[in-house]
């Protein structure tokens, strides 16, 4: 009885021995509790309130027609999702349920994400389609063409299969040149990624290299389900394929198949085989149509032969027979060079008439006359001229000799022959006043023979220092007086 009492009074509202549990105690029990009988679930809901936060990470709530249950993607499972989050879309995702604490709600922490079935994909396509279309990639004008004769093929599909063999194969029949494959896998998450680098590694190549950058590309696939095909319906490979500037020809699954890429591409080919065949010509029928033409060619150069033989057997007959032509230009220059001789003989006479008339006039008076009158006024100009420069000559030489004494008046060296000197500092300005030089300043010194000395300035300047006296002249010695006592 007693510990039925015991029990109960535990039990009881009124009781004080159980432990009270904090807040955050309770919580994370809950959410280890939660985490360790589901550390893994799969569901399968619709998406709806999908949020894509600025810091990468992707919040959204699953939902079906009685329940929903938040769910968060975190940023470093963002990019290994297959599909991309979107309102609506059905899916199955995996994944651990937890709490979140600070909100005492539930959530699931989402690693995988897939479309719960084919409609999904589609639709999630179409969407995707729609948003590139409207940027304008699969506009025609963008597409380039292909080249008529490439010499280098750069094929991108799996090195194992019948595509590569059967591109390989139909390009050796009809055009025989250089093939390099890229090999990437084609299934798979992986598949979109190694596509996009095998195109960035082909267009990288530098055409002088010791690999050749391709003419032309083929990305190629064998034919299989919507989810075997779905890689080459990626976003990026879409947008690289759009990027690359050489020519590239899709060539993924068979006819009917269509992929997102066939769109971007600057050609589409219902097979891989026939991808090889649009992008290489036919070499026999190349050499059939240059044989062709060589033999045309020589059909028209002999037709344009035979239609100028005929036009000048016809312009023959028109004209008339040469040696006639040549009779009667001789038969005129017979009668033009027999009334040569009299015409010249008769033009010689008719100068000499003239000339003959012409010299009758002529005397040497007619030149003689204007001689003398020109003697004249020349002999009179110079008795005019001759006392006019006299006396011109007289002024300029009495203004001559002004003019150098005024010079030698001017000369700055004059004073120097009197006994004075020039002083001048190094940068050649004259010295004016003594009070201006500095001790110690070096000047030039100019005396009146030319001679010029170099002096150093001693002294803080002041009143000169007495000039020694000179030293008497030794006197010559007289010849000794003699004593008058």
């Amino acid at each position: 009885m007693s510990d039925e009492a015991s029990d109960t009074d535990a039990s009881s509202p009124a009781g004080g021995n159980a432990r009270p549990y904090s807040v955050s105690e309770l919580a994370f029990a809950l959410k280890r509790t939660l985490e360790d009988a589901y550390g893994f679930v799969r569901l399968r809901g619709e998406l709806s309130k999908v949020t894509h936060h600025s810091n990468g990470h992707v919040y959204l709530t699953l939902k079906d027609d009685r329940a929903a249950i938040d769910g968060v993607v975190w940023k470093g499972q963002v990019r290994g999702l297959s599909i991309r989050p979107e309102q609506g879309l059905e899916v199955i995702v995996t994944g651990k349920i937890t709490t979140y604490p600070q909100g005492s709600r539930y959530q699931i922490v989402i690693e995988t994400m897939e479309a719960a079935g084919v409609g999904a994909l589609l639709a999630q396509l179409e969407k995707l389609k729609a948003r590139l279309a409207a940027e304008g990639l699969f506009a025609p004008e963008r597409k380039k063409p292909l080249p008529a004769m490439p010499s280098v093929v750069g094929v991108i599909t799996s090195p194992t299969g019948a595509v590569i063999r059967d591109i390989l194969h139909r390009i050796r029949d009809r055009w025989p040149c250089h093939v390099i494959v890229w090999p990437v896998v084609v299934q798979g998450d992986a598949a979109p990624g190694q596509v996009c680098a095998a195109i960035r590694g082909f267009c990288g190549l530098d055409p002088a290299g010791p690999v050749p950058r391709p003419d032309v590309l083929i990305v190629a696939r064998g034919g299989g389900s919507v989810e075997d095909l779905w890689p080459f319906n990626d976003e990026t490979l879409a947008r690289t394929v759009a990027e690359c500037p050489i020519p590239l020809i899709s060539a993924v699954g068979h006819e009917t198949d269509t992929t997102l890429i066939d769109f971007v591409s600057d050609r589409r080919a219902p097979t891989p085989t026939a991808a090889a065949e649009i992008a290489t010509p036919v070499l026999a029928e190349l050499k059939g149509l240059v044989g062709d033409y060589g033999a045309r060619m020589h059909r028209c150069g002999g037709r344009m032969v035979e239609d100028r033989r005929s036009r000048v057997a016809h312009a023959d007959r028109a004209l008339k027979r040469v040696p006639d032509l040549v009779e009667l230009a001789g038969q005129r220059f017979d009668i033009v060079s027999g009334r040569l001789g009299a015409g010249l003989a008769r033009n010689a006479a008719a100068h000499e008439r003239d000339l003959v008339r012409v010299a009758s006039r002529l005397s040497p008076l007619l030149l003689q006359r204007p001689q003398r009158v020109q003697a004249d006024r020349l002999e009179a100009l110079s008795a005019r001229l001759g006392p006019c420069m006299d006396r011109r000559l007289e002024r300029l030489s009495e203004r001559l000799e002004a003019l150098s004494k005024l010079y030698a008046s001017a000369d700055p060296d004059r004073p120097l022959k009197r006994g004075f000197a020039r002083v001048t500092r190094a940068d050649g300005s004259l010295v004016r006043e003594g009070a201006g030089l500095a001790s110690g300043e070096a000047v030039s010194i100019k005396f009146g023979d030319d001679v010029t000395r170099e002096a150093v300035i001693d002294g803080a300047g002041g009143s000169p220092s007495p000039r020694p006296a000179p030293k008497p002249k030794p006197k010559s010695e007289a010849p000794l007086q003699g004593d008058l006592f």
